[in-house]
């Protein structure tokens, strides 16, 4: 079975689920990039009308606190259209041949370690490597290029520049709502480049943010010179996240000087990744202590923001809120404040992570 992975390596997603796939044997194509104009509308609307029908599948079900992202979706041939990377995790586990090793790894204490890996990097990295691109590398990425090109089918060639430019506005004009703020008082300079908003009432983030990045790139570093990969001897969900949030920002110039600079095992190891040599790893998993500053950055940037974010939930649950995410964010609407790294931050509700916290703690009972 060949499965189509639609949406675009700019996304950490897009690249942790396709090492995912290829780790459990299950064989993709990209697109839209490499497919042809009807082949992808007709991809388009097969996903358009899951979405329609609420067939849209998520691992191990629906729940009324989900969001649909824009990208990746995994179309398989039995028809399904299925979403969320670490969902498709279980869902390649679920029916991955029987000789073949789990991503998730089947000891509980030792799985529970990697979901809680997997979401604090796809959240909390997410920030982090979003901020890197738009704000570490706002000179020299070329992003909203590189996207034109892969939706090349689908956008006619005259509107591929503008298309670009709308697109790096957009994620730039995004970057508060993903947790990075400048500071009001910061004037950044007459470059001709996009300029990082701040946003009143809310505290700048900006340092904190590449503080985090460092710590997340040291710490990843720092357990893969001890061993193949952060579990031990072979590529599990843990992996995945790590490298689809930093393999991103590999194309962003001024941030992947950064991760080579500082992190050479890492960086390697990226590539390695990149280049499937993570296919057929093999070995026993264990919890040691080179996770440790992995896990302290989990617990000072991951944990007390899902804390936060879950007891907002609750409140504005109880005042009727009916938006929640980007949406309420722009109507300055379900924000709520907190300490994050020892300084005052303001955020929105975000229910998708809400529903992130709650699995992770029945799953640790």
């Amino acid at each position: 079975m060949t499965a189509v992975l639609w949406g675009s390596e700019l996304s950490p997603y897009f690249l942790k689920t396709e090492a995912l796939c290829r780790y459990a044997g299950l064989a993709t194509v990209r697109r839209p990039d490499g497919g042809g104009t009807l082949e992808n509308l007709r991809l388009l609307l097969r996903i358009k009308r899951a979405q329609a029908g609420h067939r849209v599948q998520r691992w191990p079900g629906p729940d009324v606190l989900d969001e649909y992202p824009l990208v990746p979706y995994l179309l398989t041939d039995d028809g399904a259209v299925h979403y969320d990377s670490s969902g498709i995790a279980g869902w390649l586990d679920e029916h991955r041949p029987a000789a073949a090793a789990a991503l998730i790894p089947d000891d509980p204490e030792l799985g529970h370690v990697c979901r809680l890996i997997d979401e604090a990097i796809d959240e909390i990295g997410l920030y982090c490597v979003h901020h890197h691109r738009w704000v570490v590398s706002r000179k020299d990425n070329n992003a909203g290029a590189r996207l034109a090109h892969e939706f090349r089918s689908l956008i006619p060639a005259p509107l591929r520049p503008v298309y670009a430019r709308h697109f790096a506005a957009r994620q730039t004009r995004r970057l508060p709502y993903l947790f990075s703020v400048a500071d009001g008082g910061l004037i950044w300079p007459d470059d001709g480049f996009l300029k990082p908003p701040a946003r009143a009432g809310f505290p700048g983030t900006h340092e904190r943010l590449e503080e985090a990045w460092d710590e997340l790139v040291d710490a990843a570093d720092f357990a893969l010179r001890h061993r193949p990969y952060l579990l031990g001897e072979r590529f599990t969900l843990a992996d995945a996240a790590l490298y689809g949030q930093l393999g991103m920002n590999t194309s962003d110039p001024s941030s992947e000087w950064r991760i080579r600079l500082r992190a050479p095992r890492l960086r390697a190891w990226l590539d390695d990744i990149a280049a499937g040599r993570h296919v057929g790893s093999s070995g026993p998993l264990s919890c040691s202590d080179h996770l440790g500053p992995l896990l302290a950055w989990v617990q000072s940037c991951f944990v007390p923001l899902m804390e936060a974010n879950a007891a907002a939930h609750q409140r504005w649950r109880q005042r009727n809120q009916l938006d929640w995410n980007e949406k309420a964010f722009e109507r300055g609407e379900a924000l709520f404040d907190l300490q994050w790294r020892g300084a005052p931050a303001r955020t929105v509700v975000k229910r998708f992570q809400v529903r992130v916290w709650r699995d992770l703690q029945s799953d640790s009972r």
